[in-house]
């Protein structure tokens, strides 16, 4: 039986509040224009590129409010922020991992909390669990996040990372592993960093200190690697590795099980990543150069007994392997491969469980799992219930395996897997209020894009929903940076779907589901092929008699965020409601705010070539807005004031451009979230203030009322 979801008078209301148009805020504009190889280009809104200035802070203001005015009169808004709520409030429950003090830790939610708890044990989940360290407690509104924790090879201390409202600038401090007393040590301007012990100190990547006021803005340069003595202050960290001759490179640093070599990462300039290693054991050593381009990814996951290193590669491999690299032999012609590249799927990782590996794979955007032995000979598969995403927690210390699955309509539950025995376990089971995932169904479908390509897609809704064109559908997609979309779990998509909705997930070219020709094929002057991707996934939605324009909604964030904005101005007419949240908007200044230098080798720059520059201003979301009466979707953008990856800049500009344009008098709205960032570490209490106005937005604009909020 289709489920009910029906037309009510709050279509008659939101048409009204259309055709009445909105009274947008007067953005700050000096008329800026300038020059790109010839090329004359607008930037009338750069005044709102500086955030922290009096007019920019009266312009967020003023739109806030009236974003905030548009949203307070839709009658059902609390109606799904409260059941929102109940569908978040379930308990969720990391993957254990025994560290070196011999104890089991895991995170752990009660339900709605901001931040996720940090529990110890003997035993996993076991009656002796205490907390280890709450987040919660370091901020009154849980705007501090927890980004990693890291225990000193003796067990004796544990690093851990905070985050302060969303930003990607790191804090390290450090804590007695038993007694969890803090101590004095605390490193600040940390970014994009782990923490790697050695002997009495760490390892840790850091850029210089910002200048004052613009910390969340200017571009980021000369990523260092430091070692940190406990005990010392910052201010005496050592050099261990720079690259003055190349400010924009990120370095990362890690050090092998066994303690012989140090290793450093190099990134920022290509699709993988250099790797340089430094034997620890032999006094003097020089650093020895096992790939110099960051155009293959390399990842060293462990040594042999006879000082080799085994990598996880792309090198000569565009759907991955791993080998066995010797240091003092490190030419490719003396590399022994262990595991080679599949035919049909792509190797995404590999995990040490004792003398075994765990090797994980991606076959149409759906993740697999594989035991192996070192010599790289199948042994077993571990077998998932359906479409998608696992993750491992496994250590070379012991054959103790665990692993989370979850998919669309299945929330992420722990399992254990026996390698004597070959099968899994159920360790922790998660449950969502209302949800029984049977009542659901997942498809995968293959449809043709633009130029023939075939697209997977997943496709998600209620058992009986009928093709009649009348199923409002929620289309998201991202496209870039070897970024596999692969099924996942939100409660709050549930939402969506137990009200009728459907929801269909495009595994667009730009990612990593078929390997590296996948993901080039939407980069650079071929990133056109994302967005006609993603175009002909709602037009497959159409055609296939699933809904039509008119209930079409479409979401993507960060390059996704870009992706909406460059897919409504080429067709308009597609789409009913548009939600691009934290989009790279401006794509012929990116490259000069913070780490947007970062994303050359997915997009360009305006600065490569006047080609260049003309194929980026000709889908640049903020420069390829219509003004010609064209009518354009409903939009809510939405940004966060320490957005200090995507910088607020972008979605400003973009706005105040839509406002600005003749679109017809469907709402263009803006919302700025204050002590958030990127995503990563947002409390739930804004999660849900967030959702709550997205899906408000959502069903006014489709003019339909969510019938599980009555």
């Amino acid at each position: 039986m289709k489920p009910i979801l029906y037309i009510s008078a709050m279509a008659l209301i939101a048409s009204s509040c259309a055709k009445q148009g909105l009274n947008y805020p007067k953005a700050p504009e000096d008329g800026t224009t300038y020059d790109a190889f010839g090329i004359t280009v607008d930037d009338r809104f750069r005044p709102l590129e500086n955030d922290t200035a009096a007019a920019t802070l009266e312009w967020v203001k003023a739109e806030n409010a009236l974003t905030q005015e548009y949203l307070s009169q839709i009658p059902y808004r609390q109606g799904i922020r409260d059941r929102l709520t109940a569908l978040n409030n379930f308990a969720k429950t990391g993957l254990p991992s025994k560290e070196n003090d011999g104890k089991y830790y895991w995170s752990q939610n009660s339900g709605l909390l901001n931040q996720s708890v940090i529990y110890r044990g003997t035993t996993p989940y076991g009656e002796d669990a205490e907390v280890f360290l709450d987040p919660n407690s370091l901020s009154d509104d849980g705007t501090v996040a927890l980004p990693g924790l890291f225990q000193s090879k003796d067990g004796k201390y544990t690093a851990y990372t905070i985050s302060r409202s969303g930003s990607d600038w790191t804090e390290i401090y450090v804590m007695d592993t038993a007694d969890k007393k803090l101590a004095d040590d605390h490193i600040e301007w940390a970014k994009f960093t782990g923490v790697t012990w050695d002997g009495d100190g760490f390892y840790y990547s850091a850029y210089p200190r910002p200048e004052a006021g613009k910390e969340f803005s200017n571009a980021n340069e000369f990523h260092t690697v430091y070692y940190h003595k406990l005990g010392t202050p910052q201010s005496e960290d050592k050099v261990v590795y720079e690259n003055r001759e190349q400010p924009l490179y990120f370095h990362s640093v890690d050090i092998t099980d066994d303690g012989r070599y140090l290793l450093v990462m190099g990134g920022g300039q290509g699709f993988g990543n250099s790797l340089y290693v430094k034997d620890l054991k032999k006094a003097g050593s020089e650093w020895v150069t096992i790939e110099p381009s960051m155009d293959y990814t390399m990842s060293v996951l462990d040594t042999t007994a006879d000082g080799k290193l085994l990598v996880y590669t792309s090198v000569d491999a565009p759907l991955n392997r791993v080998v066995e690299i010797d240091p003092a032999n490190p030419g490719r012609g003396a590399w022994n491969e262990i595991i080679r590249q599949s035919t049909d799927a792509v190797l995404t990782g590999v995990s040490m469980a004792g003398d075994k590996l765990i090797a994980e794979y991606d076959k149409d955007a759906s993740n697999h799992a594989f035991v192996l032995d070192r010599k790289g000979n199948q042994l077993a598969e571990i077998k998932f219930p359906t479409y998608g995403s696992a993750s491992f927690s496994t250590s070379k210390k012991s054959d103790e395996v665990f692993y989370n699955f979850a998919s669309f309509t299945y929330p992420s539950s722990v399992y254990s897997y026996n390698m004597d025995t070959q099968e899994s376990k159920l360790v922790h089971a998660t449950e969502v209020d209302g949800l029984n995932p049977d009542d659901y169904v997942t498809e995968q479908v293959f449809y043709t894009s633009k130029d023939g390509t075939k697209v997977p897609m997943f496709i998600t809704y209620k058992k009986g929903l009928e093709k009649d064109k009348s199923n409002p559908v929620y289309l998201y997609g991202y496209g870039g940076f070897n970024v596999t979309l692969n099924p996942s779990f939100s409660p709050s998509r549930i939402f969506w779907l137990e009200n009728g909705g459907i929801y269909a997930q495009a595994n667009l070219r730009g990612g990593a589901e078929y390997g590296e020709k996948w993901h080039e094929a939407g980069t650079k002057m071929k990133k056109q092929n994302v967005f006609d991707d993603f175009i002909a996934a709602g037009e497959y939605m159409i055609n296939q008699g699933w809904t039509t324009p008119e209930l079409l909604t479409v979401e993507g964030g960060s390059n996704g965020g870009l992706l909406v904005g460059a897919v409504v101005n080429q067709r308009p007419d597609l789409f009913r409601v548009a939600i691009p949240r934290v989009g790279v908007m401006d794509m012929m200044r990116y490259h000069l705010f913070t780490i947007g230098w970062n994303w050359a080798s997915d997009y360009g720059t305006a600065d490569d070539s006047r080609e260049m520059a003309e194929y980026l201003l000709g889908y640049s979301p903020l420069h390829t807005i219509k003004n010609d009466g064209t009518p354009y979707p409903s939009i809510l953008v939405t940004t966060a004031d320490h957005d200090d990856r995507v910088v607020p800049a972008h979605s400003f500009k973009y706005a105040a451009a839509l406002q600005a344009a003749d679109t017809g008098n469907n709402p263009k709205l803006i919302r700025i979230d204050s002590k958030a960032g990127h995503g990563a570490g947002k409390p739930i209490a804004k999660q849900l203030d967030e959702w709550m106005d997205i899906y408000s937005f959502v069903f006014y604009n489709l003019g339909r009322t969510p019938e599980s909020v009555k």
